[in-house]
Formats: structure tokens, sequence, C-alpha cells
């Protein structure tokens, strides 16, 4: 009896704790390495968005206070410079033939032959839109787009 007493405090397993602190011993590091990393991270990401806006902010300021000391300096000569430069001109394009003008609007009409409506409010816009279009290419003479 005195043998196995002797043994059993002995046989108890330390082994659970010593594996608990060995890879508590590598993992904490690792841990510790990404959390930094991924703060210094965030922290360039927003340093650098920051410095963007200052720069913005500082090139409109540098730009108006150009302007203002402009205006002060001569004020004949601002307005022929700060005018807003002149819109290209539009395309005017040719008028369309009636003719094509009917192709066009026959085109519409088939389109609108193939729409399924959905509820009777779409079904009464539909034949309005179509009824509009008969109208249209029946006339003699069509409005001008």
């Amino acid at each position: 009896m005195a043998g196995t007493s002797k043994q059993g405090p002995s046989t108890l397993p330390e082994a659970p704790s010593a594996k608990k602190g060995a890879f508590m011993r590598r993992i904490f590091p690792f841990l510790l390495a990404t959390n930094v990393f991924i703060g210094v991270y965030v922290f360039v990401k927003t340093y650098k968005r920051d410095q963007e806006r200052k720069n913005a902010e500082t090139a409109a300021a540098t730009a108006a206070a150009a302007a203002a000391a402009a205006a002060l300096s001569s004020p004949a000569s601002t307005t022929a410079k700060t005018a807003e430069p002149t819109p290209p001109p539009k395309r005017v394009l040719p008028p369309i033939s009636e003719d094509e003008q009917r192709q066009v609007y026959k085109w519409m009409l088939e389109e609108n032959r193939k729409i399924k409506p959905r509820n009777a409010a779409e079904k009464n816009k539909i034949n309005e839109e179509k009824a509009l279009l008969k109208e249209l290419i029946r006339a003699d003479s069509l409005p001008h787009l």
C-alpha cells in the first residue's frame, strides 16, 4: 500500500499545463506582431487619406487667394482671364426625312406590340402609345423632331 500511495501522486499528469504554457509562449508573440502590423496599416491608410484632403484644401485655398490677388491688381484684365471658356459648338444634324421618321415610328409600334403588360394600367398605357404612333404614321405631315 505504501508503494501505491507513493506512485499515485508521482504519476499525476502535469503535461496539460505544460503544453498550454508552451502553446501560449509561441502564440502570444505571433498575435502581438499581427496586432502591431494591423494597427500600423490602419494608421498609414488614414494618414494618407488625411494628407490628400489637406493637400486638396491647400490647393483650393491657394487658387482662391491667387484669384483674389489677381482681382485686386487689375480688374479689367481679370474679366478676360476669368471668363469661362466658351463651350464647343453644338453639332447640328440634318433634319430627318418624313420617310425615315415613319420608319422609326413603325419600328416603335412593333416594339410596343412585343411588350407583355404586367397589369391593366400598363396595358392601357401601351395601347395609348400604340394609338398615338398609328396616328402619326397615318398623318399627312409629321411634326419636326
